[in-house]
């Protein structure tokens, strides 16, 4: 296992910069997301990790050598893709065992480790099947018992469940977040859905356009979102995020409705500000804001109320039942410790 260092990180395709000087610590052992919409240069960062990408600035440390110029099959590294890569034409056993073989690696010692890996993934039933004759998420955990039996010192997720249908991906979610657990081996781990950030992760790197918004645990960011972008990219659902004015130093008016603010907080009278709030710290209370309920969707454990007030709209959330229908009238109140503030201009927290 290793640390791994991208420090000051660049990348250009020709005259376009996808990457601009981006920097995270990976420590030992820790497994890592980086999260954000496509086209922010996350999968770009893994392959440049890899050694698919070559850098156009800035250095990749993976323990304590420099792994820049270094080929893929030298940085001690296993990457997962998101397409599996299985070779068709080989048994599950054949598929784990191959880089191993391509190595020279002694017989006993590739026996000794695909056999290892299936009893971590439960593959023994399919050791002699080809991977058409496999589930999709079969054939995901093949892909990942090909990484396991290198025994690298990092491994590379790049949106391996993004294939899966809904149920299998909450499935293997579990099962890469066991096997981390199990292996202690440092991951770096791709992917667009927040939700597998939150759940997988020790830490979250948040990307767009190329740079990072935010780095921390993932509680962290769903508590203290930096910027406008982070606020409304991590949750789900997203957050309420409503412009308005400060008025009288602990009320900001939004669309002619006054909303609650905390003492001390650090806007400025008058100032264009915009409000946050989540869905699940809205709750019904006497004092609270006037609003109209106008679609109403139960899921079951939780039912989601879009509702107007003024010329505004947001969304709550109760996980208690209520018998909600369109067109009644709720006064809903922030809980004011679960309150965001963000410049308009810059979208910084405030």
């Amino acid at each position: 296992m290793a640390q791994v260092a991208i420090t000051n990180v660049a990348k250009a395709f020709g005259t376009v910069k996808v990457l601009h000087d981006v920097s995270v610590e990976i420590a030992d052992g820790q497994f890592v997301v980086l999260v954000g919409p496509s086209g922010c240069g996350k999968s770009t960062l893994l392959r440049m990790v890899a050694g698919l990408e070559t850098v156009s600035g800035g250095t990749i440390a993976i323990g304590e050598r420099i792994v820049n110029n270094l080929p893929p099959a030298k940085r001690d590294i296993a990457m997962v893709f998101q397409n599996y890569a299985l070779y068709p034409h080989k048994t599950v056993e054949q598929n784990m065992a191959f880089a191993l073989k391509l190595r020279g690696t002694d017989p006993a010692v590739v026996a000794e480790r695909v056999k290892r890996a299936a009893d971590i993934l439960d593959l023994n039933p399919y050791l002699k099947r080809y991977p058409r004759q496999l589930s999709g998420g079969q054939r995901q955990r093949v892909a990942m018992g090909r990484a396991i039996v290198r025994n690298p010192q990092v491994f590379l997720f790049d949106e391996p469940l993004s294939n899966l249908d809904a149920k299998l991906r909450v499935q293997m979610r579990t099962e890469i977040k066991e096997l981390h657990q199990r292996l202690k081996t440092t991951t770096i781990y791709v992917t667009h859905d927040q939700i597998e950030a939150m759940t997988m992760a020790d830490k979250i790197v948040v990307m767009r356009d190329g740079r990072i918004e935010q780095v921390g645990a993932p509680l962290e960011l769903f508590d203290r979102p930096a910027n406008l972008f982070v606020a409304g990219f991590i949750g789900s659902p997203s957050m309420n995020l409503l412009k308005g004015v400060v008025r009288k130093g602990d009320k900001v008016e939004i669309a002619g409705t006054l909303f609650p603010i905390a003492a001390g907080s650090a806007a400025k009278e008058g100032q264009a500000v915009v409000y946050g709030v989540r869905p699940e710290h809205l709750e019904i209370h006497a004092d609270g804001v006037p609003a109209k309920i106008s679609v109403v969707e139960p899921t079951g454990s939780e039912t989601l109320v879009f509702v107007r007030f003024g010329d505004g709209e947001m969304v709550a959330l109760f996980r208690e039942r209520h018998d909600f229908k369109p067109g009644d009238m709720l006064n809903l109140k922030p809980r004011l410790d679960q309150v965001h503030l963000f410049d308009a201009e810059t979208g910084n927290r405030l």
